[in-house]
């Protein structure tokens, strides 16, 4: 009997770090290869990054990159455990992300940027304001002023060279740390709202699936939820076409707008105060074809057409005008 507690005991870790955080998603072939890309910098003090991922939908049967973004934390002092793929069992289990108040195991998979397979070296909390690590992440100076340098955290400041996307077999041979047991063990919190709206924007967007474009997606990461898009080199990213914005209901608010209330919504949008909010403009733009004013099409067409049968009658009467039938006549006097 003491043996065999002794045996569980032994296994636990293991079991906990695979199954008890939360495998929901499961897929029978490995997630694509991280992409390489850069960081955009932290647009607010506060923020937190969470790196991307690949993400699995189900009625595709495909992998979908939810691009990496700065968030802001549910509450000061928390950190983000970064989500990963395990495999174990024949298949790949998705391990979601969460915050707490320590960095648990994710797999040992180096996301960079901080995230170089175990624990965080990006910044440290000092109460309740955030101190970011500029040896590996970036940030706007112009507004985050608490920073500090540690190169000694330094894995690679991009994503690892082999781009591993998984734990297990074929991929990463991690396991958890004692201290990453012992965050596994403490009260999580649930990504927020912004980051569950930001993955299902992600997944709406059928050019951030793998069968579209080859593990390559065109928009990496972005500076926050709602906000730009950037390319792995850095660049911004073409908008998002068609709807789907992450408030589908403010974007119906809007095009429900008196007009008067629109042009000011437009003049808002062209404001270059408001430069960062452009890509959320752009959004709404396919939505306008489908706005109520095609609904008085029909009528205008009803009426042209009861106006044409009227045209058709008067050509008629402009043509007995140039009949040559005269001209026959006078030859026979």
């Amino acid at each position: 009997m003491f043996l065999m507690i002794a045996a569980i005991a032994v296994i636990t870790p293991k079991t906990y770090a695979q199954i008890s955080i939360g495998v929901n998603i499961t897929a029978n072939i490995a997630p694509p290869a991280l992409p390489v890309y850069v960081q955009p910098a932290c647009p607010t003090d506060g923020y937190m990054w969470v790196p991307g991922y690949w993400a699995y939908d189900n009625d595709s049967a495909d992998y979908y990159w939810v691009p990496g973004v700065w968030v802001a934390p549910p509450s000061p002092g928390l950190l983000w455990t970064p989500a990963y793929w395990g495999y174990e069992g024949g298949v790949y289990g998705f391990h979601a992300g969460y915050w707490g108040p320590h960095v648990g195991f994710y797999g040992g998979i180096n996301y960079g940027y901080g995230y170089g397979g175990h624990g965080y070296g990006g910044g440290v909390w000092a109460g309740n304001s955030f101190r970011y690590n500029t040896a590996v992440v970036n940030v706007d100076r112009t507004v985050v002023h608490n920073t500090y340098i540690d190169r000694t955290v330094i894995v690679n400041n991009t994503t690892v060279n082999n781009h591993n996307s998984f734990n297990g077999p074929g991929g990463v041979e991690a396991k958890p740390r004692p201290d990453e047991v012992a965050a596994m063990h403490e009260q999580h919190v649930q990504p927020t709202s912004q980051q569950q709206s930001h993955e299902h924007s992600a997944r709406q967007d059928k050019s951030q699936f793998a069968k579209v474009n080859n593990g390559k997606p065109a928009a990496a990461a972005m500076n926050k939820v709602g906000g730009s898009r950037f390319t792995p080199g850095g660049a911004k990213a073409a908008p998002r076409a068609g709807n789907g914005a992450p408030n589908n209901n403010a974007n119906n608010a809007d095009r429900n707008k008196p007009n008067n209330a629109n042009a000011d919504a437009n003049k808002s949008r062209n404001n270059p105060a408001n430069a960062d909010k452009a890509p959320a403009a752009n959004v709404n733009r396919p939505a306008n074809h489908n706005a109520a004013p095609r609904a008085n099409k029909p009528a205008a067409n009803r009426t042209n057409n009861a106006r044409r049968p009227q045209q058709q009658r008067r050509a008629p009467n402009q043509k007995p005008a140039n009949r040559p039938a005269n001209k026959p006549e006078k030859k026979q006097e």
